[in-house]
């Protein structure tokens, strides 16, 4: 899946993060990614290792990454 704009200017992209296992990972993950400029929305599920980022913008897969290792993750890429 890549990164969808919908009908109110926003982008809405689905991430996979390895080694969530539990809420406080999910809660981890989310408060680094919410940090980064133009996150509105970070929805992250242990279960599925699915991160969906909703932004302003595109945003750059290096800041993503860089916010879920900040978070002790990985970032596989793009769901």
């Amino acid at each position: 899946m890549t990164a969808q704009t919908d009908t109110q200017g926003t982008v809405t992209t689905v991430y996979k993060v390895s080694g969530m296992s539990c809420g406080h990972c999910e809660g981890a993950v989310s408060g680094e990614v919410s940090e980064i400029a133009g996150v509105s929305s970070v929805k992250a599920v242990a279960a599925s290792g699915e991160v969906t980022v909703v932004s302003t913008a595109p945003l750059e897969e290096a800041a993503v990454r860089a916010a879920v290792d900040e978070a002790g993750f990985e970032l596989v890429g793009q769901a």
